[in-house]
């Protein structure tokens, strides 16, 4: 009987956190040889193999060796899951507001950086602008570009508005979300809304009619109105901390109630400027590490360097990697790339690698109903992985079976 890949007779058995069986298929895509990577400490739903294996055939991880297996040596590196990004406005010097080409261009740009799903977010525009580029968009996810499309804005806050263009902003009238969630032809996986606003509660539940996630952000929220909005159905806390009112202990606002629900998922921007570490360490000590998804909110000048970028219609000023608008001076979007969200969370956060696995895959995966292929580790998913040195820099990203970046292992 050949041994399951991924595992030794001395494997680690501690409990996976967050995770749920995987649905398998039960032969993998395509053929050709299986390829074998063996010895790095491989990171399962089920917890952390020291001397792991992980094979793969086709597109597909494998669960069998076969005996003309190509083994590839890659001890003394960790093998993860390729990283799922649910709010992402561009990279590579391209955005998600862009052509199709430059939002092809932002993808390649985070896959380099181990992103190997990728749900593209919009900024507030004109209704207009915004069904056409969901139309757009759709046509990029329906040839497996992307895995769909998060709409910030326009129905957002102006009192807390960010990097979003106040006079293009307006309630969220669930008509108009509905004409948004039509034009993506299916592909709507989130729409963020201020849901104290008028028609934010119908919206909210129209969105969870669709199977589409409302996430609240952009808001000037109370904690009971908060509480009402997850009662309607809405799931997610867009970039918690940041756009929302601080947390009080008379008024304890939107951040209490969305951490202390247990049906939320809060997302984090773990780039060290727009959370500080005590901050991270609450959400994910009160969360709890099954309900934080990291994210980048990146914006153009992610993996392009410091300049002068848009966001949407707004002009943005990068420096030192900080984005932040050229009029008022809010911080719009990041820079970060989900590798330097990784490394960042175990060496400076020193959060436990599993749990910080479980905040760039399985948990976001999951949220978007895609855990049955990606997200972690298991035979019958794609062969999406991510293989990092001992100090968590990234060498190897492989998507779908082929490499990314190739780490030129023999």
């Amino acid at each position: 009987m050949a041994t399951p890949l991924g595992a030794r007779d001395s494997a680690d058995t501690r409990p996976g956190r967050g995770a749920r069986p995987a649905t398998t298929h039960p032969e993998p895509a395509g053929g050709g040889r299986t390829t074998v990577l063996a010895g790095a400490r491989v990171v399962l739903p089920t917890g952390t193999v020291p001397d792991g294996r992980i094979g793969v055939t086709g597109t597909r991880i494998s669960d069998a060796t076969p005996a003309d297996a190509r083994v590839v040596d890659v001890r003394g590196h960790w093998l993860v899951p390729g990283f799922v990004d649910i709010h992402n406005h561009g990279g590579g010097g391209a955005s998600f507001s862009g052509t199709a080409e430059d939002a092809l261009r932002a993808v390649r740009a985070h896959r380099r950086h181990g992103t190997t799903t990728l749900v593209a977010s919009t900024v507030t525009d004109d209704m207009d602008v915004l069904v056409r580029q969901a139309g757009l968009l759709s046509e990029l996810a329906e040839q497996g570009d992307l895995a769909g499309i998060h709409f910030e804005g326009p129905f957002i806050s102006p009192c807390r508005k960010g990097a979003h263009s106040e006079k293009l902003l307006r309630d969220p009238d669930p008509a108009e979300v509905r004409k948004l969630i039509d034009a993506a032809r299916g592909r709507a996986r989130m729409v963020t809304l201020a849901t104290e606003l008028p028609g934010g509660l119908a919206s909210v539940r129209l969105l969870a009619e669709h199977g589409v996630i409302a996430a609240v952000g952009h808001t000037d929220a109370t904690y009971e109105q908060t509480v009402e909005a997850v009662e309607a159905g809405a799931t997610v806390a867009t970039h918690l901390f940041n756009a929302m009112p601080a947390l009080g202990h008379r008024t304890p606002g939107p951040i209490a109630a969305l951490l202390e629900d247990e049906r939320v998922t809060v997302e984090l921007i773990n780039d060290g400027v727009h959370l500080h570490p005590a901050a991270l360490e609450l959400a994910f000590r009160h969360a709890g590490p099954h309900r934080v998804a990291f994210i980048t909110d990146a914006m153009d000048a992610a993996g392009a360097g410091d300049g002068r970028y848009l966001l949407g219609p707004l002009e943005v000023e990068v420096s030192e990697g900080v984005a932040r608008l050229v009029e008022g001076g809010s911080i719009a979007g990041s820079t970060l790339t989900l590798d330097r969200a990784f490394q960042r969370a175990v060496t400076v956060d020193r959060l436990p690698v599993e749990d910080v696995v479980a905040a760039l895959s399985a948990n976001p995966a999951r949220l978007l109903g895609m855990d049955d292929r990606v997200g972690s580790l298991e035979p019958g998913k794609d062969a999406d992985l991510v293989l990092l040195d001992e100090d968590f820099a990234l060498k190897g990203v492989m998507r779908r079976g082929e490499w990314v970046i190739d780490p030129q292992l023999s």
